[in-house]
């Protein structure tokens, strides 16, 4: 697939649509094909494994986005491992985070219960056998196990990836004051206790805006520091599978 395609986003001006409802689809080695798959499996070091994920999905993002987004499909696979997963599983649950990661990210505004029953539907896509909408790939300890992965791996986070990837809302603040003409107040540097009291309060307003995106700002960026440190880290219970 055509990396352009891949990391297609909206446009900014579609970032506060409606939330609309999705038809799940069937998604067997539909972003991850078999060769893509061995060249997987050989990797078991983290960074390797970043390296294959980072070119199978042309992921091309600024800091801290690449890291998030390598570390959800780095965790995905070894997930997959830990369940003995086929190559075919390992393929369509990938894809199903990248999918569900694409709803999530396609509106600023929220979204969390379209992503909830849109997840539960791609999950039955893959566990009732119907051709061609439905194919038993998983079974139902496994269907178990995905949904309780899925919750507690990304929409535990959902506001977290939503603020990362999605751009910030910006307000655009407007005071207006009784008594004051709206042609007088046009002019900001004219004398009187009341211009004065306007601009003061306007710049208090100003500075206590830009104090709360800060704060919003580094508490995002410590998360995404403890992301990475948590990626490189190998942990007990997540070593690759031979």
């Amino acid at each position: 697939m055509d990396t352009a395609a891949k990391q297609r986003r909206p446009k900014s001006r579609e970032m506060h649509q409606v939330p609309q409802a999705l038809k799940a689809k069937v998604m067997l080695w539909t972003d991850v094909s078999y060769h893509d798959m061995e060249e997987i499996d050989k990797k078991q070091s983290i960074p390797d494994l970043e390296s294959a994920l980072c070119s199978v999905f042309g992921v091309d993002l600024p800091e801290p986005r690449r890291g998030v987004l390598l570390e959800l499909y780095v965790q995905t696979v070894l997930f997959c491992r830990e369940c003995s997963f086929k190559k075919e599983q390992t393929s369509a649950l990938l894809s199903i985070i990248k999918s569900i990661h694409g709803t999530n990210i396609e509106t600023s505004l929220n979204n969390i219960e379209q992503c909830f029953e849109y997840y539960k539907e791609l999950l039955l896509c893959h566990s009732v056998r119907r051709p061609p909408f439905s194919i038993n790939l998983f079974s139902s300890e496994e269907v178990n196990c995905i949904f309780n992965y899925i919750h507690n791996s990304y929409m535990r986070h959902y506001k977290l990836y939503k603020y990362i990837f999605t751009p910030q809302v910006k307000l655009d603040l407007s005071l207006s004051y009784c008594g004051i003409p709206v042609q007088d107040m046009k002019d900001s540097s004219a004398p009187g206790s009341k211009y004065e009291l306007k601009a003061l309060i306007e710049q208090e307003v100003r500075e206590q805006m830009m104090l709360v995106s800060g704060q919003l700002d580094q508490r995002v960026k410590e998360i995404a520091d403890q992301h990475n440190s948590a990626l490189h880290s190998v942990q007990p219970n997540h070593k690759a599978k031979k």
